[in-house]
């Protein structure tokens, strides 16, 4: 059974490594920096495996993707690793710990001097919190991960680069349909990996990965 685990992992891992590459738009106020479509799939490896190996896996394809890219190993780029981690956890953990990201964001980016000036943009990360404390549906756990994803990201960005007051305004719409988009991603990417589990379930043996028969959309039996 541990093999049919590690042979999934590995399968995800080249996925999710396929996904990085695909660039889904430039991250507004760090034109140097890019969301890609790994945003879709990253967090629903928490769900199928474990929440511990969930972000292990991530922080695994994130290292791989640095060492493939053969960019240069900076502050930045050790911050980016930890996003994704978070939001696998958020995504896989059904424990109210996971609030306790979004509200430090949200006290890091009000102390910082140009983050006092768009506090509002912080209310953002309260988002993850009610979904935690939500009964459990799909949407809010990825809707909780994504923001989870997105309140490191933004703190991480406004320390290292300063992005002014009105940046933080402008992206206050920007920042609501691009977390929902990914919302959905994630939402459907976990959907079509339960389908998949399930559909091979009597081929296979998926018993050691965690297939949520509430979002399967055949069954065999069918």
């Amino acid at each position: 059974m541990e093999k049919i685990k590690l042979a999934f992992l590995v399968l995800f891992t080249i996925l999710s490594l396929a996904a990085y590459q695909l660039k889904f738009s430039t991250i507004l106020g760090v034109p140097s920096q890019n969301f890609n479509f790994f945003q879709f799939i990253g967090p629903i490896g928490a769900g199928i495996f474990t929440p511990i190996l969930g972000v292990v896996s991530v922080l695994f394809v994130e290292a791989l993707n640095f060492f493939i890219s053969g960019k240069a190993l900076d502050p930045i780029t050790l911050v980016r690793f930890t996003p994704m981690m978070f939001a696998a956890y958020y995504f896989g953990s059904k424990s109210r710990n996971r609030v306790i990201v979004p509200l430090v964001c949200m006290g890091l980016f009000m102390l910082h001097p140009i983050g006092r000036q768009a506090w509002y943009y912080a209310l953002y990360w309260l988002i993850p919190v009610a979904a935690a404390v939500w009964k459990d549906k799909l949407f809010l756990r990825s809707l909780g991960a994504t923001f989870t994803a997105h309140a490191i990201g933004s703190v991480a960005f406004l320390y290292a680069f300063g992005i002014p007051a009105d940046v933080w305004a402008t992206l206050v719409p920007i920042t609501a349909y691009e977390r929902l988009f990914f919302a959905v991603g994630i939402s459907i990417s976990y959907i079509a990996v339960n389908t998949i589990l399930n559909s091979i379930s009597s081929r296979v043996d998926v018993r050691a990965l965690r297939v949520d028969p509430r979002y399967v959309l055949f069954r065999e039996n069918e």
